[in-house]
C-alpha cells in the first residue's frame, strides 16, 4: 500500500512540475494626456499621484501647459491623445473643422473667471474700466468673460483699450502697470491679487458664465480605441471620490503637483466642482459662446454647428451611466 502512495505521490509531482507558468501580466497601454498647471485639471492629477490610471491598466504621462488651449493645441499636434480644455478653445476648433469628441466635463465653476484691477490707476468700481487698458488671453475664457463682463456694464471693447496678452504675461504687465486691469482665472487669479495688497481689487460675476472644462480627444481614435477611454473615465471617477472624501489631502496633492502655495489652493478650492458628468450645460455653453463668436466676428463661420454629435456619451454611459444627461 505504502508503495503505491508513493509512486502516486511522485506522479502528482512530476505533473505539477510540468504545469505551465503563471502568465505575465499584461503590458500597461501607454497613452499622453494634455493638461494644466491650474484648478480645473485636479481630477487628472489625483489620478496620477493616486496611482489609479495604472490601476485600469494605463500608463498615462501628462504632458503640463498653463491653460487649455494649450493642452488642446497639444493634441491637435498629434503629441498626445487626450487633453483637458476648457469650451472657449474647443467651439473654435470645431468651428475651424476639428473632429473632436468631449469625453465628459470633469469640473465647472461659475466663480472661477474674473477682472482683477489696480485701485491706483482710477479703479473702484466696474463702471471706471471704461478707457483702461485691460489685458485678456484671445481665444479662451478670458475673452468670453470680458465682453460679457463688459456687456453688463453697458460696454463694449470699443469702449476699452484691450491689450491682448499670454497668461504668463497677466503679472508683470498689471505688477508693471503697463495694464490696469486683467481678465484671468485661478491659480494666477488669487496669486496676483494677494501680490497687489490693498491695490487689487476683484471683479466677479456668478450670473453670467459657467465655465466648463472637459476631457477631450480626437474622434478617430475614440472610435478605434473605446476601452482605453473607458479606462480613462474609471480612473478618473474614482479621483472625483477621492476629492470628495478627503478634500484636506486633495488640495495637498494639486499643491505638489501645480507648484502653488498651499494656502491659494485651499482659497480657490470650493469655487469648483469636480463631478465627472455630460448634461446639457456644455451643449447651451457651446452654442451662447459661438453666437458671442460670431457677433464679434472672431470666426468666419456662419452656421451653429450640432454640438451633440460633438458629444460621445458612450463611453461614460457605459462607466457611470448616471453622469449622462442628455436628450437622446
Amino acid at each position: 500500500m505504502w508503495k503505491a502512495a508513493c509512486a502516486l505521490l511522485v506522479l502528482v509531482a512530476l505533473l505539477g512540475c510540468q504545469r505551465p507558468p503563471p502568465k505575465a501580466p499584461e503590458p500597461l497601454q501607454r497613452i499622453r494626456v494634455a493638461c494644466t498647471v491650474q484648478p480645473q485639471s485636479t481630477l487628472v492629477h489625483i489620478a496620477m499621484a493616486k496611482g489609479y490610471f495604472p490601476g485600469e491598466g494605463l500608463e498615462v504621462e501628462t504632458i503640463l501647459h498653463a491653460f487649455g488651449k494649450a493642452s488642446l493645441q497639444c493634441l491637435l499636434d498629434q503629441r498626445a491623445e487626450f487633453a483637458v480644455v476648457a469650451e472657449t478653445p474647443l467651439m473654435f476648433n470645431i468651428l475651424k473643422g476639428e473632429r473632436l469628441f468631449v469625453l465628459a466635463t470633469i469640473e465647472a465653476s461659475n466663480s472661477n473667471n474674473a477682472i482683477l484691477a489696480r485701485k491706483d490707476v482710477g479703479v473702484s468700481a466696474p463702471g471706471d474700466l471704461r478707457g483702461k487698458r485691460i489685458g485678456f488671453t484671445p481665444g479662451t475664457t478670458s475673452e468670453f468673460f470680458l465682453d460679457s463682463f463688459l456687456t453688463t456694464l453697458g460696454l463694449t471693447r470699443q469702449d476699452i483699450q484691450p491689450v491682448p496678452l499670454n497668461p504668463d504675461d497677466m503679472q508683470g504687465a498689471i505688477l508693471g502697470k503697463q495694464v490696469a486691469a486683467i481678465c484671468t482665472w485661478n491659480y494666477p487669479l488669487t496669486r496676483i491679487r494677494r501680490m497687489l495688497g490693498p491695490q487689487g481689487l476683484i471683479f466677479y460675476d456668478h450670473e453670467i458664465y459657467t465655465e466648463t472644462y472637459n476631457l477631450v480627444a480626437q474622434q478617430d481614435f475614440v472610435q478605434k480605441n473605446p476601452e482605453t477611454v473607458r479606462r480613462l473615465l474609471r480612473a478618473m471617477v474614482r479621483a472625483e471620490q477621492f476629492a470628495a472624501e478627503h478634500p484636506g489631502e486633495a488640495q495637498t496633492l494639486m499643491s505638489r503637483a501645480s507648484g502653488t502655495d498651499l494656502e491659494v489652493v485651499r482659497e480657490v478650492w470650493s469655487s469648483f466642482r469636480y463631478r465627472i458628468q455630460l448634461d446639457e450645460t456644455i451643449l447651451v455653453t457651446l452654442e451662447d459662446e459661438t453666437r458671442w463668436a460670431m457677433k464679434q466676428r472672431l470666426t468666419e463661420a456662419k452656421a451653429m454647428p450640432d454640438y451633440r454629435t460633438y458629444l460621445h456619451a458612450d463611453s461614460l454611459r457605459a462607466v457611470r451611466p448616471d453622469a449622462v444627461k442628455l436628450p437622446r
